[in-house]
């Protein structure tokens, strides 16, 4: 099944595999549009932890997806994020947003609201969504699958350059732990733990440049688009 505006594309993968920067690529080349659902997980845990409440404080943390606006605008460099119409794009980055993240995405009526979001921006097709869960539970029946990994180490060194970028210097070794640490946190989770679904196209990006990735992804979208 074809949707009205082109297909859905969902690109699934541990924390710095590289799914955000490749899929913001997918989106621009085909002119669909690109939703970062990472992006709304922390945008929840930085609203979480301004307002002081305890990253268990499961009640309270689903209360505040239910009451909270998270939206985008698109930017020269991707995009931008809001919560309640505050710009929060560069604060959802932080070392303390990243390392609560899983926390809350753990906790089911969070993941249930925000899917729900999710399948609602993505209803019409033309959407390139990235995630943890997006091919296995947040849309299940997206015509291309697509699931990015690359070693422990290489994500630790993806994710010291971009930190060195922005004026952050944790250590390498550091880095890697906390990787470690997520994917651990995303993997073993009750609710949908990040697996790689049976129809999707497993793509290790350890030794391949950024323009090869969105090559690969690209030809498995054609082949889709031909075949309809």
């Amino acid at each position: 099944m074809m949707h009205k505006n082109g297909l859905q594309v969902a690109i699934d993968g541990p924390a710095s595999a590289g799914k955000s920067t490749v899929a913001k690529l997918v989106a621009k080349q085909f002119n669909y549009i690109y939703c970062d659902t990472g992006a709304m997980y922390r945008a929840v845990t930085l609203k979480t932890i301004r307002s002081g409440i305890s990253l268990d404080n499961e009640k309270e943390i689903s209360a505040i997806v239910r009451n909270s606006k998270i939206t985008f605008a698109p930017d020269e460099n991707g995009q931008k994020v809001f919560i309640d119409g505050d710009e929060i794009t560069q604060d959802i980055r932080s070392e303390n947003v990243t390392n609560s993240v899983s926390a809350v995405a753990a906790i089911a009526d969070v993941r249930k609201q925000l899917s729900a979001q999710q399948q609602e921006i993505a209803k019409d097709g033309g959407i390139v969504m990235d995630g943890r869960d997006i091919g296995t539970a947040v849309l299940p029946r997206a015509e291309v699958k697509i699931f990015l990994i690359a070693s422990v180490e290489e994500r630790a060194k993806r994710r010291y350059k971009e930190n060195i970028q922005k004026g952050i210097n944790t250590p390498l070794e550091e880095l890697q732990l906390e990787i470690e640490a997520r994917d651990y946190k995303d993997s073993h989770r009750k609710i949908s733990p990040l697996t790689k679904a049976d129809d999707a196209t497993e793509i290790d990006t350890t030794a391949l440049s950024i323009e090869k990735v969105v090559s690969e992804i690209a030809k498995v979208i054609n082949l889709k688009l031909n075949l309809n």
